[in-house]
């Protein structure tokens, strides 16, 4: 997935339906109750990392997970990252993958989940495919508004999101929405980022994407101020006017505010790198992400 082309979630929507089908009924059956959602937790991580700790978007290295997936996650730790947050599952159960995390010592931070699987005749098994993987974040990665009536198609799934919110707070979980660059552009006055957070209680987590945001318009600085406490999970992607090939801390985005407004008024819970630039090997590249993120900014 592009953030810079026109419809940048295509691909990722794409990949995530073909793989959601056949992860899910790993699920069935697995008998998963809440108390193991508990067992790879925030805390934990943070006590390894004694900052917030660091994710990383699998959906990154796709090409590499899509062959050897307990592989890839092996490699991931070996890079020192924490945790890990998937858009898809390779046609794994989700027993078998919390058994790759577990053997790794990584903890599932996050997962891009289709809208569609929170539907009421499929919210059940969806949540508890989470559970046994230990995730609390559920993140819908991508909507899409009705060119015809699109601020009002915005306010219904705000609503729905409030819905959900109230579900999953029940069983220790979160809702939240992905940004894309389609979500920055003006609507109007405003923009659906505005008229969807705006109109959502403040459980519903702002996953703001610094690279989507600024391709799109927005100012991640401003946004982040505007909602406080609403990123409990951000996506950390670069951003350059001039290099296509920048990683992360090469190129525009204000790291050093962003990171000391998450610190401060964010609520930040997790940093999730999402590297997709293909001028260097996936893995080579988000492993230079890590390393500039901890020699460039301490963090």
């Amino acid at each position: 997935m592009k953030a810079q082309s026109n419809n940048p979630n295509l691909s990722r929507r794409g990949f995530l339906a073909t793989t959601a089908s056949v992860a899910a009924l790993g699920v069935l059956g697995s008998g998963c109750s809440k108390s193991q959602i508990k067992s790879t937790t925030d805390a934990a991580a943070r006590a390894v990392t004694g900052k917030i700790p660091v994710g990383v978007q699998v959906y990154s290295v796709r090409k590499v997970a899509e062959k050897d997936l307990a592989g890839t996650l092996a490699g991931i730790a070996k890079m020192g990252y924490a945790g890990v947050e998937f858009a898809g599952y390779y046609g794994h159960s989700a027993k078998d993958v919390r058994k790759m995390l577990d053997d790794n010592g990584l903890v599932c931070c996050g997962t891009h989940t289709q809208y569609a699987d929170l539907a009421e005749d499929k919210l059940a098994a969806t949540l508890e495919f989470n559970k046994t993987l230990g995730n609390k974040y559920v993140i819908v990665p991508w909507l899409q508004g009705d060119e015809k009536d699109m601020k009002n198609s915005w306010l219904k799934y705000a609503e729905r999101f409030n819905v959900l919110s109230e579900k999953l707070k029940k069983q220790g979980m979160w809702i939240g929405y992905h940004a894309h660059a389609h979500d920055l552009h003006p609507l109007g006055d405003t923009t659906s980022w505005d008229v969807f957070f705006s109109n959502t209680n403040k459980d519903v987590i702002m996953q703001l994407d610094t690279g989507n945001a600024m391709t799109g318009g927005g100012d991640p600085v401003a946004i982040l101020k505007k909602y406080p406490g609403r990123a409990v999970t951000i996506h950390l992607k670069e951003y350059s006017k001039t290099n296509p090939k920048a990683l992360l801390g090469e190129g525009d985005v204000q790291w050093t505010e962003v990171f000391k407004l998450c610190k401060t008024i964010g609520g930040t819970k997790w940093y999730i790198i999402e590297e997709e630039k293909d001028a260097i090997p996936p893995m080579e590249g988000i492993e230079i992400s890590l390393k500039n993120l901890k020699e460039k900014f301490r963090t």
